[in-house]
């Protein structure tokens, strides 16, 4: 068999499988477009009067990247679950949960999911040039129409100020360019971006 012969049967047999194993290849594809978070570390952190007297806002937060951990810890405290009935580290009216994080990281813009404690791939590529290039930006967003949404946007940046506070990382809330990814970012309808946290290591 002369070498284009070979090749010619190589691609007919990958063909061939491709369509005898669909749900292969189609989970395959939903995997590379999911990240599995580390579980949540749910203990041990700076007393909270501590923590309030130490949070601070760094104009500048930087692009020393945060470790898994801290970036599973970062998300979970933004909205994670954090009971058995489903509720969230933040209170929502009527407990509703109208609201979504994503987060810019240097392989993509991702959504956060709070049942899986996992990330789904939201938009490929690194934009966090279009904010102020810090390591990690999350981009809190509600329905445009919601009165309670800039209350619960409140409420998670409150939580990450928090924990960055305790863990010694460097953050800002900011509302400039928090549009920067409007038309490109997949969002529900009627939903926006309302705010962004910048946070570094």
């Amino acid at each position: 068999m002369d070498r284009r012969t070979f090749l010619g049967a190589s691609a007919a047999l990958a063909a061939t499988l491709a369509l005898a194993h669909p749900v292969t290849a189609a989970q395959d594809a939903a995997k590379a477009r999911t990240k599995p978070l580390p579980p949540p570390d749910k203990t041990g952190g700076k007393p909270l009067m501590e923590c309030l007297n130490s949070r601070r806002s760094t104009h500048m937060p930087g692009k020393k990247e945060l470790t898994e951990q801290q970036l599973s810890n970062v998300l979970w405290a933004a909205c994670g679950i954090s009971s058995t009935s489903g509720k969230r580290t933040v209170p929502t009216a009527r407990n509703r949960q109208r609201i979504a994080v994503y987060v810019a990281l240097g392989d993509g813009v991702w959504l956060y999911k709070p049942a899986e404690h996992a990330l789904e791939l939201a938009l490929a590529g690194d934009h966090r040039g279009d904010f102020d290039g810090s390591a990690c930006v999350l981009l809190y967003a509600v329905p445009r129409k919601d009165p309670f949404g800039y209350a619960h946007v409140g409420s998670m940046y409150q939580n990450v100020g928090l924990y960055c506070a305790s863990e010694g990382l460097a953050n800002c809330v900011k509302y400039q360019r928090h549009d920067a990814l409007a038309g490109k970012l997949p969002l529900p309808e009627d939903w926006e971006v309302v705010m962004l946290h910048c946070i570094a290591g």
